[in-house]
């Protein structure tokens, strides 16, 4: 199934959310953001792609950091189809030593116009 991007205007302002992450707290999208910006990566648990490149996401992300950029990850798989990414999310965060809030976005929404369609 070929998946087609949802086309975003610039300077579109990112819809505000408040997410629970793997360390028992909730976010929102200020208390990611950094003096110089955010980044926020849509990964979860038992993605190929997301497991063949966590370590180097882990790096580049606490770089970024340093630079006073926000960085978050958001998981929003259906857990009734995909139980390994309920809040297994946390052994997964603690193993890679995730410097940033893994959040669990369970509705899709409000951030699901930033990702892929099919």
């Amino acid at each position: 199934m070929a998946a087609t991007v949802t086309s975003i205007v610039l300077d579109t302002p990112a819809p505000d959310f408040t997410l629970p992450a793997t360390d028992g707290k909730s976010y929102s999208l200020a208390d990611i953001a950094g003096k110089n910006g955010a980044v926020i990566v849509f990964i979860c648990n038992n993605c190929p792609y997301v497991k063949a490149v966590i370590d180097r996401l882990v790096t580049d992300a606490s770089a970024l950091i340093a630079e006073g950029i926000g960085f978050a990850a958001i998981c929003s798989n259906d857990v009734a189809s995909h139980p390994e990414d309920s809040f297994a999310m946390q052994a997964f965060a603690k193993a890679h030593g995730f410097p940033f809030p893994y959040l669990h976005d369970e509705s899709g929404e409000p951030l699901s116009q930033f990702c892929f369609s099919k």
